[in-house]
Formats: C-alpha cells, structure tokens, sequence
C-alpha cells in the first residue's frame, strides 16, 4: 500500500512522534477529548472562513510548536487532511485526520470500532462544519 505524503514525511523526519490521544481518552472520557480536539481545530482555523487554511496554520504554527516548519510541508499536512479537495481542512476532516495520525486509537479492535461508531454518530447528531 502507498504512503501518504504526511506519513513518508513523518517516518523521515528526525523528531519522534509521541501519541498522547490513548491517555488523554483515559484521563478525559470521550466526550470531553472530543470537545479538545474541536477546541484545537478551533485554535487553528481561519475565524472569518471557518475552516483551517494554509494562512491560518501557518499563523498558528507556534501554537503546535512548528515554528521551523517550511511551507511545503504545511502545505503537505493540508493535503493529507483535505478530503473534498478544497484546499482547506473542515472540522470533521481535522478530527478524521487526527485519529488517523494517531496509531494507539486505530490499532486496538475495540477502540477502532468504539471512535468509528461514535465519530460518525457524532458527525450526524451534532453537526460538524
């Protein structure tokens, strides 16, 4: 199976990448890490268009401690995202986006089928952008 260019980057990047998400659902319960990771896409999205744009992360950058990141790879972390192609990241493609980058929620079973079901229930009852 082919890489994403997000993953290629990643597995050559010399920082190594810790996945908090696992212990963070321990620590907060569900409803409560959802409710961070739409405070974290709210930290980096364009106010005035309501999604996250090159711009917007390239502001925000600092926030996620990527200061030195270089354009092409900001650019690169959109593309893996944008699933319409639109050229920005919505809420429901952040949060699908995050739990993809995050191995310790997608690789056990039950965890994989538990945030499938309730991302996706989410996704229809509360209405993400």
């Amino acid at each position: 199976m082919a890489t994403s260019v997000l993953e290629h980057h990643m597995n050559n990047a010399a920082v190594e990448f810790v996945d908090y998400f696992p212990s963070m659902i321990l620590q907060l319960g569900d409803e409560a890490f959802l409710a961070e990771l739409c405070s974290g896409f709210r930290l980096l999205m364009d106010v005035e268009k309501g999604v996250i744009t090159f711009e917007s992360l390239k502001r925000n950058s600092l926030l996620l401690g990527i200061h030195d990141i270089g354009d092409d790879e900001l650019v690169w972390m959109l593309m893996e995202g944008d699933l319409d192609g639109d050229g920005a990241l919505s809420q429901l493609e952040f949060c699908i986006l995050m739990f993809r980058l995050s191995p310790g929620l997608m690789d056990a079973e039950p965890n994989k089928q538990v945030w499938t079901e309730n991302v996706d229930r989410r996704h229809h009852h509360v209405g993400f952008q």
